[in-house]
């Protein structure tokens, strides 16, 4: 018996040292070629996504039921899923000549200092539900809200408006694109005509002299900060996946841009100054 096994283990070693010369050490030879396991992760992801495309347009037909619409709640044949961060959007690329897979940041900007007292990312598209929103969190960070918010034309709509407004908030939105600095835009005179749509009264608002000064602001205001944060900074793509986590990330960001700012007003003596406006201004973007 003992021959046997003998035999038997020369035999077993003689083998495993003929595979290791065919396949390598670290490999048996019943594996999967790399193409196919590949696509057999492929696969599975993909039939992840297809799971995770259904369950969310069920859940957006739940919500359009409720609110008298018809759906289908079977997703578009359009419908897209990331595999790499799949709380991510397609989004308009700045300029509107190109799309990109990405997140919509959000900054509310103290107008006396350019200091961020406000700053979050969304999933969405457009900007035309995160005026309250922001200013809430503005409130919230602050203990106040602020005189007047000045926003850019993406973050029109009545209930933003309107909901500000009645919070005592002067608003600046245009319903459309304007070219502000435009000389030649006739200014209103007289009292508000009687009938005019909350769009209408918003445009004739920004055309007056004080509306055409306070809206003008805005590209002292919040562009420059931006312009900041991703061309002098360099910062122009999130590093982490997942919104909660992106969410972070973009917070940190702007912290780093306030400690520069406060740390440049105490070189120049002005760290007092910041902290002097009972109610700032601030605009959006």
């Amino acid at each position: 018996m003992e021959a046997e096994v003998k035999e038997l283990l020369e035999k077993a070693e003689a083998t495993d040292a003929e595979e290791d010369r065919q396949y390598g050490e670290v490999k048996r030879g019943d594996e999967l070629p790399e193409e196919l396991a590949f696509r057999e992760k492929r696969l599975k992801k993909i039939q992840e996504a297809r799971e995770a495309l259904e369950i969310e347009a069920k859940r957006e037909a739940k919500l359009a039921r409720k609110g008298g619409k018809k759906a289908t709640g079977i997703p578009d044949d359009k419908a897209q899923r990331n595999f790499t961060d799949p709380e991510s959007k397609i989004m308009p690329a700045p300029g509107g000549k190109h799309f990109e897979q990405a997140y919509n940041a959000q900054a509310a900007v103290d107008s006396a200092n350019q200091i961020i007292v406000a700053a979050d990312v969304v999933d969405e598209t457009n900007d035309k539900k995160q005026a309250i929103p922001m200013m809430k969190q503005v409130k919230s960070n602050l203990g106040r809200l602020p005189d007047e918010i000045l926003a850019d034309t993406g973050y029109f709509s009545a209930d933003a408006v309107e909901g500000l407004a009645a919070d005592g908030v002067d608003v600046y939105i245009p319903p459309d694109k304007t070219n502000h600095t435009d000389k030649n835009i006739a200014m209103p005179r007289g009292r508000i005509p009687n009938g005019l749509s909350l769009a209408d009264r918003m445009r004739r608002k920004l055309r007056t002299k004080r509306g055409r000064e306070h809206y003008g602001l805005r590209k002292e205001l919040s562009e420059p900060v931006f312009g900041q944060i991703k061309q002098a900074r360099g910062f122009r793509q999130f590093l982490m996946r997942g919104k909660k986590k992106v969410k972070g990330e973009w917070r940190f960001i702007c912290t780093g841009h306030n400690l520069l700012k406060l740390f440049a007003a105490w070189r120049n003596g002005l760290l007092g100054q910041l902290f002097e406006s009972e109610r700032p201004q601030l605009a959006v973007m």
